[in-house]
């Protein structure tokens, strides 16, 4: 039987983006919808905080199903079968304050207008600022997705809004007034009721975003009529930016409006997009296909939010790991939440290096399930079952890179840590190995920030010191040059020696970890001992005995 062909692999492959690139080609059998337009694919932004993972997880998964469905249907990037939208509802009133920004009592003073008519509260720490706290944080959302690479088209609330390119949608809108409510007042609570309309007139005077009631007087003419906050009775346009819609009114309307075939969302928005998939068929359309994803943790359980400022931000992830460790720890199963803390930055580096290098030898339907399949194609790179880049693999894991750092100290530095590098690999140069040695750098951070500070290395027992001893004779033995596996079977042998008492391997390798490291987890200690040098080891080994009691 002949090895399958991309489009075949992918058409059956198990994998999640795949899975849903597979309700998108049942949507679209000819990878096009019936116009010969592109499948639009959507990721939704609200500007009134600063883009963080949350932010980043939702453009690249999205990115990998568009990549997927790209596979399926045989078309590259450039082919143009596809498109991506990244929308800020920037027209979005803003409710409360957030906690991580400057000036708080401009934003106080300006509460409740549109986030895009609202001064920068940078400006002052900026020099000069933006034209609006929407636009500050519409530029920083560009800045951040640029930084990664996305393929993407910008699109703001509201530029649509004031330009008129919503207003067709905004008529169909008032003409379906009566059958949005009839979908979302039985949703409501009583007191609620009382005020909601599907439309929100901003208010002539103060520019705020009312919650009032709405009579539509006109929907042909865009004709609205409310009462405003002084009282008076105003009739105005709904429409070229004078009123923006309720959020899940407004979801449904984007939806129609610009034909999103595709749009993920968290888990919290469960009931929104259930409201605006019956809104976008009363205003005819239809609701796009999409994952109902889980939020990410921070390390207490909560929910990350853009306006706390809590949980791991992506600054911190790339301090102490790299770009593709993040994607990787993104990636599976996103139907379950994820801690996003320190602790699971180093195993996420080593395990997307361990795919990497496992890729060349998968056949095609393997590799379609392989992560580093997704994220080296993830930003129109290759195309073909050959990857740049797959195959490789680092020559010391980030764990090993760890421990080495740890055993030097707090004000060990890069050109130390590649002296040792240079017992391990035959070419220590940083020029030949750029991704090690950008882990240097993270592995010099995180020993500085997390294990320095708490680093304790205990007394051996009995038992152990005379093991330490034993080996320690055994690397005295040994040339300079012994390979790591030489002495890995040194390790195993004292291990299993019956005279030191362990009652399996793990608890000598513990013994070792926390008397040499300081840690409970380690590497494998052959790959240790050859890079950090035997005769340091013996040094460790040394300053351990004589810690005993």
């Amino acid at each position: 039987m002949s090895e399958p062909t991309l489009i075949e692999a992918a058409r059956t492959s198990k994998a999640w983006p795949f899975q849903e690139a597979q309700r998108l080609l049942k949507r679209y059998p000819d990878g096009v919808k019936p116009d010969g337009s592109p499948v639009l694919f959507e990721t939704g932004y609200g500007p009134s905080g600063l883009p963080h993972i949350g932010t980043f997880q939702e453009v690249l998964r999205t990115t990998l199903v568009r990549r997927a469905f790209e596979a399926m249907i045989g078309a590259r990037p450039e082919d143009g079968k596809t498109r991506l939208v990244a929308f800020s509802d920037d027209m979005d009133g803003l409710r409360k304050v957030p906690d991580n920004v400057p000036n708080k009592a401009l934003l106080e003073a300006n509460l409740h207008k549109p986030l895009s008519r609202i001064p920068d509260p940078f400006a002052a720490d900026e020099g000069g600022g933006h034209a609006s706290f929407a636009h500050h944080n519409n530029i920083r959302l560009r800045e951040f997705l640029d930084r990664f690479g996305f393929d993407y088209e910008f699109v703001a609330a509201s530029d649509c809004y004031n330009s008129g390119a919503f207003d067709d949608a905004l008529r169909q809108v008032l003409r379906r007034n009566q059958a949005i409510l009839d979908i979302m007042l039985p949703t409501l609570r009583e007191e609620r009721r009382q005020t909601y309309s599907p439309v929100l007139p901003i208010s002539p005077t103060s520019g705020r975003v009312l919650q009032v009631p709405v009579e539509v007087v006109d929907a042909e003419a865009g004709t609205i009529r409310f009462t405003d906050e002084d009282g008076s009775v105003i009739e105005q346009s709904a429409l070229g930016g004078s009123a923006k819609l309720q959020w899940k009114v407004d979801w449904a309307m984007r939806w129609y409006a610009l034909g999103v075939d595709y749009e993920m969302y968290g888990k919290d928005l469960t009931d929104s997009g259930v409201q605006s998939g019956k809104i976008v068929q009363v205003l005819g359309g239809r609701k796009p296909e999409g994952l109902i994803y889980e939020l990410f943790l921070d390390a207490n359980g909560e929910k990350i939010s853009k306006s706390k400022g809590n949980g791991l931000t992506i600054e911190e992830w790339l301090t102490y790991g790299s770009e593709e460790s993040l994607g990787f720890y993104i990636f599976p199963n996103p139907k379950s939440a994820k801690q996003l803390h320190v602790d699971v930055i180093p195993r996420a580096v080593d395990d997307y290096w361990q795919f990497r290098e496992r890729f060349a030898e998968q056949p095609l339907d393997k590799q379609l399930g392989n992560p580093a399949w997704h994220l080296l194609r993830a930003n129109g790179g290759w195309q073909g079952p050959e990857a740049p880049g797959a195959g490789e693999s680092l020559p010391v894991t980030y764990g090993l890179l760890l421990n080495l750092v740890g055993v030097l100290g707090a004000q060990a530095d890069r050109a130390q840590v590649w002296s040792y590098l240079g017992n391990y690999i035959a070419d220590p140069d940083p020029a030949r190995h750029p991704e090690l040695d950008a882990l240097v750098g993270s592995a010099l951070a995180y020993n500085r920030d997390f294990i320095a500070p708490t680093l304790v290395k205990r007394a051996p027992e009995a038992n152990e010191a005379a093991a330490l001893q034993a080996l320690d004779d055994q690397l005295a033995k040994c040339d300079p040059g012994t390979s790591a596996e030489d002495i890995q079977t040194l390790v195993y042998e004292i291990g299993k020696d019956e005279r030191f008492g362990f009652d399996n391997l793990r608890d000598w390798f513990k013994a070792l970890y926390e008397t040499l490291l300081g840690s409970a987890q380690g590497p494998r200690m052959g790959s240790f001992i050859a890079l950090y040098g035997i005769a340091n080891s013996r040094a460790l080994i040394a300053e351990a005995l004589a810690r005993k009691a």
